[in-house]
C-alpha cells in the first residue's frame, strides 16, 4: 500500500542540507522523498515501507522532525489497566508518543503534523470505548509563532555577536586609515574566541552533522574558512610571530553570515504568508447547542450532526448546512470573489467563511480534514512541497557545489603560494573562496517563487495541485473547453415544444418527463422544469436504460419509449421530421426527439445561454497565442453556432463522454501542449489526459479530484488568471536562477585571484540568498486579470 506524508524538517541551513536529506531518504527501500529547503518540509511517499526508519534517518543526519503536542482530558477509565490500554492504542499510531495518567485522567500526546492529527488521536480513543476532549483550545501550535520565536533567538545571537565583534571592527577601520593596532592582540584574541566558539556554535554543530552524515554544506565552508583565519591568527598571537592577524576577518564573516541568515529567515517566513492566512481563517471555538443551551466548544471536538450557531461578524467554524436563518456570507477565502453570497435554509456553508449580518443555525456536515478549508490548505501545502522540473538543474549543481568549492580553495592556496611566494595572500584568497560560495541562493530560487505563487493563487481562488502544474500552465499552446456547463451556463431551458401531427404538446412533455425523471443531466432537469411549469404530470415507466451520450429508453405495457438525440432514434429505425430538426439546430438549439413505440411524438428544443465571461476568456487567451478548441456531444449545427458566438478557433461535435480523452490525446500527439477545462464527471478522463486540467469550482468532486488546477470561482477568467500567474512565477524562477548562477560565476573567480576581501565576500554571500527570496516576494504584486 502506498501512502504519502509531509514531514516538517528543522535545522536545514542551505540547499545542500536538503539535497543530502533527500539523498539519504531515497536510499531507504520503498521510499521516495522530495525535500523542499524553502518550505522546510519533506514530501515522503512510502510504498509499503514503515515511517519510523525515515524519521530516524533524518535525525541521524543531524536534523530534527518537528513535533507538536496536545493534552487531553479522558473519561470512562475505571482502573489503571484502562489507562494502559489507551496508552498502548495511541502508541500504535504512526510516530505518536503518548503518556496516560489514570489518577489525573489526562493524556499527553506528542505527534508529527502531517502524519497524525489531534482528530486522529481523539477518534482512536473514542473507538477504544473512552471519551477524550482537548484541554486547551489551541490544538495546533501556530507555525508563525514558532518561527517568530526562532527568529528572536537568532536575533539575540546576532546582537551578541555584533557587540563582541565591534572592537575588532574598530581595529579594522583603524588599520584602513594607517593607524597602529588600537587593541592589544590578546584582547583581540579574547573577543574573536568568544565569537568563534560561542556565537558560531550552531555553525560548528551543523557542519559536524553534515560531515558525520557523509556530506558537506554551506556551514562546512563557513566554518572551515573562519577557522583557518582564526587559528592562524591565534598561532601568531600565542607564539609571538611577526605576522599579521585576521581576527577581525573571521569575526566579521561570522557576524555577516548571521545577519544574512537573520534577514533570509525573515524573508522566507513571508513566503509562507499565503497558507498561514488560510490557517487563521478558521476560528478555534464554536457556539454549540447542547441540552437546550448554547455552549462554547473547541472546533476539534465537533462531530457530524452537531448543531452550532454563527452570529453576525463571526467566521463559520466547520462545514455545514443551514437549518434556519438567512445571511450574506463572504466566501472570498474560497472563491476569491469579494461579493457576499446570500445563504438561506438548506444552503451549504464552509469553514473559514465570514457571516455578515444574520444569525444562522447550522448542522455540521464536515469536520477536520473533511472541510473545504482543510482540503485547500492540504492542496496548497502539497503544491508548495513539490518540485518543478526547472529545479532539477539547481539541485544537481547544489549537490556537487561544496566539494568543488573545497577543491578550488585548496588550488587557490597552493597555486597562489607557489606563484606569489606569499602565504598570507594565498591564505586570504582561499578563505575568500570558501566564504563567497553559496549554494543557498540556488536552492531557494525555485521553491520560494513557487511558495509565493501558490499562496497568491489560493487567495485568488486558484489552487495548483503541484509545482508541475504551475510550471506547465504557461507553456500551453492549445486549450480544449467543454461546452455544456463550461462555455455555457449549464442550465438549459426548453424553449420550444414541437409535437408531431396529431400529438398534443402535453402528451409529448408527459412522456419526456417520464423518461427523464430519474436523470441528473442538465437537459433532463430542463425537461422536468418545463413539464412542471406547464402543469404536466410525468408518465410512469419501467425498465429504464441509459445509453451514454445518446439517450434513454424505457418500457410500458410492452411498448418501448425512447428519448435522445435525433441520431438515437434514427438508429432505432424511426423517421423524424428532419427539416424541422435541422431548422432548430441551425438556430443553435439542442434538439431532443421523443418516441412511443414506432411513433415519433415530436421534438423538444433546448437552449443554453453562453456564459458572460466566455467571450472575454477566449479573447484574452487568443491574444496570448493559444488555440481554443470546443468539445461537445451536441450536434454539428448547434456546436457551430455556439463556437461562432464565443469565437473559438475550432470545435469537435458529437463527441461521446468516453471519447473526450481520446480527442485530447489526438491533439497532444499532434505536438500541442494541451490544457482541458471542464466541470462534470464525464470531463474527468479528459482532464487527466491533458497536460494541464482545469476544473471549474462549481463542478463535480470527481473533476475537482482529477484536475491539476482547481478554479474555486465558477468564472472562466480564472483560466486566464492561472496562466498569467504561472507565467509570472516562472519569470521569477528564471530571474532567481540567473542571479544565483551569475553571482557564483562572478564571485568565485574574483575570490580565487585575490580580488575579493573575505569580509566583502561574507557580506555578498549573506545577501545573495536575501536577494533571491526578496525577488520571489515581488510576486505579491501580481493581481488577477479578472479583478
Amino acid at each position: 500500500m502506498t501512502e504519502s506524508v509531509s514531514l516538517p524538517i528543522e535545522g536545514m541551513d542551505c540547499a545542500a542540507c536538503a539535497a543530502r536529506i533527500e539523498k539519504l531518504l531515497n536510499r531507504q527501500p520503498g521510499v521516495q522523498a522530495v525535500v523542499n529547503f524553502a518550505a522546510e518540509r519533506a514530501r515522503v511517499t512510502l510504498d509499503g515501507a514503515p515511517l519510523a526508519p525515515v524519521v530516524e534517518a533524518v535525525r541521524k543526519a543531524g536534523f530534527s522532525v518537528g513535533e507538536e503536542s496536545i493534552d487531553l482530558a479522558l473519561s470512562g477509565m475505571t482502573c489503571a489497566s484502562c489507562a494502559a490500554r489507551i496508552e498502548k492504542v495511541l502508541n500504535k499510531l504512526p510516530m505518536v508518543r503518548a503518556s496516560v495518567n489514570f489518577a489525573a485522567e489526562r493524556a499527553h500526546v506528542s505527534y508529527i503534523p502531517g502524519v497524525t492529527t489531534p482528530a486522529d488521536v481523539i477518534a482512536r480513543i473514542e473507538k477504544t470505548g473512552f471519551g477524550a476532549t482537548l484541554i486547551r483550545d489551541e490544538i495546533r501550535e501556530d507555525p508563525q509563532k514558532r518561527r517568530d520565536a526562532a527568529w528572536r533567538r537568532e536575533r539575540n545571537r546576532f546582537v551578541l555577536t555584533a557587540i563582541l565583534s565591534a572592537p575588532l571592527f574598530a581595529e579594522m577601520f583603524a588599520m584602513l586609515f594607517g593607524r597602529m593596532e588600537l587593541l592589544p592582540r590578546w584582547w583581540q584574541f579574547a573577543c574573536a574566541t568568544l565569537v568563534q566558539f560561542l556565537c558560531a556554535a550552531p555553525l560548528y554543530r551543523a557542519a559536524w552533522n553534515a560531515l558525520r552524515g557523509g556530506g558537506a554544506n554551506m556551514d562546512v565552508l563557513v566554518v572551515l574558512g573562519t577557522s583557518i583565519a582564526y587559528f592562524f591568527s591565534a598561532a601568531v598571537t600565542i607564539f609571538g610571530l611577526h605576522q599579521p592577524v585576521y581576527f577581525e576577518a573571521s569575526a566579521a564573516i561570522i557576524t555577516l553570515i548571521l545577519l544574512g541568515r537573520l534577514l533570509e529567515a525573515r524573508a522566507r517566513n513571508r513566503t509562507s504568508a499565503g497558507i498561514e492566512r488560510l490557517l487563521h481563517l478558521q476560528p478555534q471555538a464554536a457556539h454549540v447547542e447542547q441540552d437546550g443551551d448554547v455552549v462554547d466548544r473547541a472546533v476539534a471536538e465537533l462531530r457530524a450532526g452537531d448543531v452550532f450557531v454563527v452570529r453576525p461578524g463571526e467566521s463559520v467554524p466547520v462545514d455545514g448546512e443551514i437549518l434556519s436563518g438567512a445571511s450574506e456570507i463572504d466566501e472570498s477565502m474560497l472563491t476569491g470573489e469579494s461579493v457576499p453570497v446570500l445563504k438561506k435554509a438548506g444552503a451549504k456553508v464552509f469553514a473559514g467563511t465570514m457571516n455578515a449580518n444574520g444569525v444562522l443555525r447550522v448542522k455540521t456536515t464536515g469536520v477536520g480534514a473533511d472541510t473545504a478549508l482543510s482540503r485547500i490548505v492540504k492542496m496548497v501545502e502539497q503544491a508548495q512541497g513539490s518540485k518543478a522540473s526547472v529545479q532539477r538543474l539547481a539541485d544537481k549543481v547544489s549537490g556537487i557545489f561544496v566539494p568543488v568549492v573545497l577543491g578550488v580553495a585548496l588550488l587557490t592556496f597552493l597555486i597562489g603560494w607557489a606563484v606569489t611566494g606569499s602565504m598570507d595572500w594565498s591564505l586570504v584568497s582561499a578563505v575568500s573562496v570558501l566564504v563567497i560560495a553559496c549554494p543557498c541562493s540556488l536552492g531557494l530560487a525555485t521553491p520560494t517563487a513557487i511558495m509565493v505563487g501558490t499562496g497568491q493563487g489560493a487567495r485568488a481562488g486558484i489552487l495548483f495541485r503541484n509545482a508541475e502544474a504551475l510550471e506547465r500552465a504557461q507553456k500551453l499552446t492549445t486549450l480544449v473547453v467543454d461546452k455544456t456547463g463550461t462555455l455555457t451556463r449549464g442550465k438549459p431551458e426548453v424553449v420550444e415544444v414541437a409535437p408531431s401531427a396529431g400529438v398534443e404538446a402535453a402528451r409529448l412533455l408527459a412522456v419526456a418527463a417520464g423518461l427523464e425523471q430519474d436523470s441528473e443531466h442538465p437537459l433532463a432537469r430542463a425537461v422536468l422544469a418545463r413539464a412542471k411549469a406547464d402543469g404536466v404530470t410525468a408518465e410512469k415507466v419501467a425498465l429504464f436504460q441509459a445509453v451514454p451520450g445518446q439517450g434513454v429508453s424505457a418500457e410500458r405495457d410492452g411498448v418501448t419509449w425512447r428519448l435522445g438525440a435525433p441520431r438515437f432514434l434514427r438508429e432505432a429505425g424511426l423517421t423524424l421530421d428532419e427539416a424541422r430538426a435541422a431548422d432548430l439546430e441551425k438556430a443553435g438549439r439542442t434538439v431532443i426527439a421523443v418516441a412511443e413505440g414506432t411513433q415519433v411524438l415530436g421534438l423538444l428544443a433546448l437552449a443554453d445561454q453562453v456564459r458572460d465571461d466566455a467571450v472575454e476568456m477566449v479573447t484574452h487567451l487568443k491574444k496570448r497565442g493559444l488555440k481554443i478548441v470546443m468539445l461537445t456531444g451536441d450536434n454539428e449545427r448547434t456546436a457551430e453556432e455556439v463556437a461562432r458566438q464565443v469565437g473559438v478557433d475550432d470545435f469537435i461535435a458529437g463527441v461521446l463522454p468516453g471519447d473526450k480523452a481520446a480527442e485530447v490525446e489526438k491533439l497532444r500527439r499532434g505536438g500541442a501542449v494541451v490544457g482541458m477545462v471542464g466541470d462534470g464527471v464525464n470531463d474527468a478522463p479528459a482532464l487527466a489526459s491533458a497536460d494541464v486540467g482545469f476544473a471549474i469550482g462549481a463542478g463535480s468532486d470527481v473533476a475537482l479530484g482529477t484536475a491539476d488546477i482547481v478554479l474555486m470561482k465558477s468564472e472562466l477568467m480564472g483560466v486566464v488568471d492561472a496562466i498569467s500567474l504561472s507565467a509570472a512565477t516562472l519569470s521569477k524562477i528564471r530571474q532567481n536562477l540567473f542571479f544565483a548562477f551569475f553571482y557564483n560565476m562572478l564571485g568565485l573567480p574574483l575570490a580565487a585571484f585575490g580580488l575579493l576581501n573575505p569580509i566583502i565576500a561574507g557580506a555578498a554571500m549573506a545577501m545573495s540568498s536575501v536577494t533571491v527570496v526578496s525577488n520571489s516576494l515581488l510576486l505579491n504584486r501580481w493581481r488577477p486579470d479578472a479583478s
